[in-house]
């Protein structure tokens, strides 16, 4: 099946210097090589969205949250730092 697209200038131009340092025998060869490009960095677009909606959805999954306590929170940090210390 043919298609026919309009590239405008820049792209034209772009696709006769690849067909001129041989680095590609067709035109159809650096489109096709092109849209492979794309279509993989959409399937990693497509993969990075899964894992993002996934820790959306486990954030919600896990309840509301709670106001910060910064003393709790330096006791805590206290603790483990001791803990570490001793080599427990």
């Amino acid at each position: 099946m043919a298609s026919s697209y309009t590239l405008g200038t820049h792209y034209e131009g772009f696709i006769r210097d690849l067909l001129e340092s041989g680095r590609y025998a067709s035109a159809s060869e650096i489109v096709r090589d092109g849209l492979r490009a794309l279509e993989e960095r959409e399937q990693v677009r497509a993969a990075k969205m899964q894992v993002l909606k996934a820790a959306i959805d486990e954030g919600f999954a896990s309840g509301e949250s709670e106001p910060l306590d910064m003393d709790s929170i330096k006791v805590e940090a206290r603790l483990a730092f001791a803990k570490s210390a001793r080599g427990a």
